[in-house]
């Protein structure tokens, strides 16, 4: 299982499959097509039914049931897309055997260096094979970690048909970076009854809630003249931006919050003196968490308003996704059975909540229960991410005896 899990991870990382932001196109990308229909022909080859690759890049297959119950059918999720932050092409995994403590230097970008201070997981891989990128490029363990570890799934059940489980639903998504992976999604395509993101970190970790999610977007017109002679005429709308974003308390930032806290994250600033933006991501656990930031968003434009008249300034924002917990709680097995799976695989399980989204996050909204199961992954977007063998071997067990709970309680 370790081999075979480890060869389908290396084989997919090698493909180029960033997303974009603001693409008219979908998927985001056309290089996502490329591990889509390699993805394709492969579940085909191992024996999976009702192979099919939709034109929105949506990947499905069925694993059929072989148990006399009447079992409910389970999804499991990965999604192919890689971040925009970081390139993804030219990807050149290295493998570091048999790790035995410290600093871990990648050897394309020497200034790359995995701390083992500033990553206290690594003290648990001694012995471990370790997967990094050559520092040049991201890794692409999310997530394609959760795509060679589904995939490695179906690949113990077709070799062991003793083992009793219900049908099993394996979906593949493009554009879940970019906050897109569901949006042609419609849940009769996913047919399953629950299901699982196959896309979080450490081993163990189950997680049954995402962050809230808005995006805003200041919007500032000025007034330019030439500077000779601006006294009490020029606007100068990047100036007002910087001042916006100089107001946005200093300790709600995601280099200053942990666990539950929430934040406020310019992602961009661009403009001249006569327009300038500035887009930003808000999240919080709790609903009236966004609602709070939105407000006080809206407090800082009306401040700035009074600071100078005669500037346009406007704030807009648009709901992204909403924690998924609220949902899950009413049918809190979805969970709990992962747990015990977890459990069974000789992994110590953690329940986690996310700081971020995943598909999982709007199919919950949706109606379809899909909490996230760990793949192992570390450091994910950033050219230091990294994976362990044998903690993408444990997210296989994991995944084998999520299925096989679900046959069991049946």
């Amino acid at each position: 299982m370790k081999e075979t899990v480890l060869d389908r991870f290396l084989r997919y990382v090698k493909v180029n499959t960033r997303s974009q932001e603001d693409s008219e196109t979908y998927p985001s990308t056309a290089c996502q097509w490329d591990l889509l229909r390699l993805l394709e022909k492969e579940m085909g080859a191992l024996g999976l039914r009702d192979v099919e690759l939709d034109r929105w890049g949506y990947l499905t297959g069925t694993l059929p049931g072989n148990s006399p119950k009447k079992v409910p059918t389970v999804a499991f999720i990965g999604h192919v897309d890689t971040s925009p932050e970081v390139s993804g092409e030219g990807v050149k995994p290295v493998l570091h055997k048999n790790y035995q403590g410290g600093d871990l230097v990648l050897p394309g970008d020497p200034e790359q260096v995995i701390q083992a201070a500033e990553n206290p997981n690594l003290a648990l891989q001694i012995g471990h094979t370790i997967v990094t990128s050559d520092g040049t490029t991201l890794l692409g363990s999310d997530d394609k970690a959760g795509i060679a570890e589904i995939l490695t799934m179906v690949d113990h059940f077709l070799a062991h048909p003793e083992i009793k489980r219900g049908a099993v639903r394996v979906l593949f998504t493009p554009d879940e970076e970019v906050g897109m992976g569901t949006a042609h999604l419609e849940l009769a395509r996913v047919a399953a009854d629950y299901a699982y993101t196959v896309d979080g970190g450490e081993a163990g970790e189950i997680e049954n809630e995402t962050f809230n999610a808005a995006a805003a977007t200041l919007t500032v017109k000025g007034f330019n003249v030439h500077p000779g002679y601006a006294k009490d005429k020029l606007v100068h709308a990047s100036r007002i931006a910087a001042r916006f974003v100089e107001m946005l308390p200093a300790l709600a930032a995601p280099e200053t919050t942990a666990g539950r806290q929430g934040y406020w994250h310019p992602l961009s600033i661009q403009g001249d003196i006569s327009n300038a933006t500035v887009k930003m991501i808000l999240r919080d656990f709790e609903w009236e968490g966004i609602e709070a930031k939105v407000k006080y968003l809206e407090h800082c434009a009306e401040v700035l308003r009074a600071q100078f008249p005669r500037a346009g300034i406007e704030v807009a924002w648009k709901e992204q996704y909403r924690n998924m917990r609220y949902p899950i709680e009413k049918d809190p097995k979805v969970v709990d059975y992962a747990l015990e799976a977890a459990r069974r695989a000789g992994v110590e399980p953690k329940l986690h909540s996310i700081r971020g989204g995943t598909d999982g996050s709007a199919l919950t909204l949706k109606g379809l229960l899909t909490p996230n199961i760990f793949t192992g992954g570390h450091n994910f977007h950033s050219k230091q991410e990294w994976n362990s063998v044998e903690w993408m071997e444990a997210a296989v067990r994991t995944l084998v005896e999520t299925v096989k709970v679900w046959e069991e309680k049946a």
